[in-house]
């Protein structure tokens, strides 16, 4: 199979999941491309954000926002998204140089060491596996083949791998009953008119369409997944309620670091986690009397389309076009 086949047939997958939905087309037309529309995370405080640029295009960002407390510390909350441009992850890295302590999310064997550069962390649940898919299939990193852990600076603020599961298993929160039981309640749940307008089933063919002829079908796909991301991240805060495993629980593991880190005289502090993460972490450091001073947004997932770029079809047609010359 070719790769020019491969890579097509990863993005007819991920249109059945991110594209083919009963949202599709429900959102406000898109501005021209002279205003940018932002549009930022529906979870609150705004931790990642599309920027939507019209037929240019657009922009998927990430936030980082500096807390700082009377004693002077600050903590900044890095929002990350676990695929990414490479640019991305080499920004993230030139930032964590003149920090005291960066608190990372990972959940891996206890004991085991920070991972090296692209090294398969064994965390027992298939996440890892979905996010490498999704790099191929978009043409993006993965955030554990870009950021370097071994760092001095890099601190583990998360549960281990065998504490995850077990509290997993006592509260029969696993991913996939997590995502099974978001499914359920989507389909026992009719979307709101007024807030999701049904959409017209042609109108969904025809965006399917557009992806595959429009010039640069990498971008137009990732354009498409990027407009659900603020949803997707929103959902996974919400997996398991406000005492779920996956966000609060890791949350209070990185807490508890943080506060040992503060003790030892750390006084500039990064927690580095998902942005799904992000509003509960913002609640509890200012609980705590640390209050925002600064936000500062990182590009992710450069959306800008790119005319010059062949559409799906037309890279189809020369590959079976080659394909027969060589038969011949």
């Amino acid at each position: 199979m070719s790769r020019v086949l491969r890579s097509h047939l990863g993005v007819a997958f991920l249109l059945v999941l991110f594209v083919a939905s009963p949202y599709l087309g429900a959102e406000e037309p898109a501005p021209a491309a002279s205003t940018a529309a932002i549009k930022p995370a529906a979870m609150a405080a705004g931790f990642l954000r599309f920027v939507d640029q019209g037929i240019g295009g657009g922009r998927l960002e990430t936030s980082d926002v500096t807390y700082k407390n009377a004693d002077g510390v600050t903590v900044r909350l890095v929002s990350a998204v676990h695929v990414g441009e490479r640019t991305y992850y080499d920004s993230l890295n030139k930032s964590f140089i003149g920090d005291d302590a960066v608190l990372y999310e990972l959940v891996k064997p206890k004991g085991a060491p920070a991972p090296g550069l692209g090294e398969k962390v064994q965390s027992g649940s298939g996440v890892g596996d979905i996010q490498r898919f999704l790099k191929d299939a978009l043409n993006l990193d993965f955030q554990l083949d870009a950021v370097d852990y071994s760092r001095p600076n890099f601190v583990h603020a998360d549960l281990d791998a065998e504490t995850f599961r077990r509290l997993q298993e006592e509260r029969g929160e696993t991913f996939e009953m997590l995502l099974l039981k978001q499914v359920m309640k989507a389909m026992s749940s009719p979307p709101d008119a007024e807030k999701a307008p049904q959409v017209d089933p042609e109108q969904q063919l025809r965006e399917l369409i557009r992806v595959f002829t429009r010039p640069d079908m990498e971008r137009q796909l990732k354009l498409m997944v990027a407009k659900q991301m603020t949803s997707v991240e929103l959902e996974a805060a919400g997996f398991g309620g406000e005492n779920s495993v996956i966000v609060a629980e890791r949350n209070k593991a990185a807490m508890e670091v943080l506060a040992d880190t503060i003790q030892k005289g750390k006084k500039k502090i990064s927690v580095f986690y998902g942005a799904a993460h992000m509003p509960d972490f913002a609640k509890r450091l200012e609980a705590l009397g640390f209050k925002p001073v600064q936000t500062e947004w990182r590009l992710a997932w450069d959306l800008a389309i790119r005319q010059d770029q062949p559409s799906a079809i037309e890279d189809l047609l020369i590959e079976g076009i080659k394909a027969l010359a060589e038969e011949e």
